[in-house]
């Protein structure tokens, strides 16, 4: 464990750059059939609590417009219809926009380059998919950018416990058992890789200035469920 509190992974043999990207896409394609139900399994269901808190922290009325980014299968468009709001689907994967079971609208597309138009929605949403992107900050740019002022933006990731118990505990657990979930019900290589993932993201501070250097105010980190995730919140100025 290093000094700050985060996992200290092996980050060797981590992809970087463009080559992340395509690692990325076809990791994703490859386990879209079975993705939603070894999230259920290896979080007990937890990620469901964590989409509906992301949603209600959104905090946007009922007709708003709202692009949910790396959306996967839809689950947060899911969720984003319930509250009332129109969900707009993008993701670079085929095979996770294949296997959308939100019926939302959905566009395969590159994230850190969305073909929409300035300031022209609501708000956005991302699930689990910040430590996927190559560039973070072009990525908080690009949502600024879209986003009109006074929208709202909601995302969630992975995190590591401030708790030096639940820390070692869930080390283990995203460490050891999590890929042999993925290897037994999926994909053994893409459950090794998502744990040793966490590496990528910056520390929470460090987050919340990049957002604000976005053009974000207001800008809240909270961690979900003891610190096995993490929920940013913000306001665009």
């Amino acid at each position: 464990m290093s000094k700050t509190g985060k996992a200290a992974w092996d980050t060797t043999d981590l992809p970087q750059g463009e080559a992340k990207a395509k690692v990325v896409q076809n990791m994703f394609d490859a386990i879209a059939p079975r993705y939603d139900m070894v999230n259920r399994i290896m979080t007990f269901r937890l990620d469901t609590r964590w989409r509906k808190i992301a949603v209600r922290k959104l905090a946007l009325p009922k007709g708003a417009r709202v692009l949910d980014l790396a959306s996967g299968t839809g689950d947060l468009c899911i969720d984003l219809r319930k509250a009332g709001l129109i969900p707009l689907s993008f993701d670079m994967s085929f095979g996770m926009l294949a296997a959308d079971h939100s019926n939302a609208p959905r566009v395969q597309a590159d994230i850190l380059s969305l073909p929409i138009a300035t300031a022209s929605v609501d708000g956005v949403t991302c699930g689990f998919a910040l430590r996927n992107l190559v560039d973070l900050s072009r990525f908080f740019a690009e949502i600024s950018r879209v986003v009109q002022p006074g929208g709202r933006i909601a995302l969630l990731d992975v995190s590591t416990p401030t708790n030096p118990l639940i820390r070692w505990g869930n080390s283990v657990y995203f460490g050891k058992v999590v890929p042999r979930i993925g290897g037994l019900l999926s994909d053994r290589a893409a459950y090794n890789y998502l744990p040793k993932s966490v590496a990528y993201l910056p520390e929470p501070a460090q987050l919340v200035r990049m957002l604000q250097d976005a053009g974000f105010e207001h800008v809240r980190h909270e961690q979900l469920s003891g610190g096995l995730t993490q929920l940013m919140h913000a306001t665009k100025k």
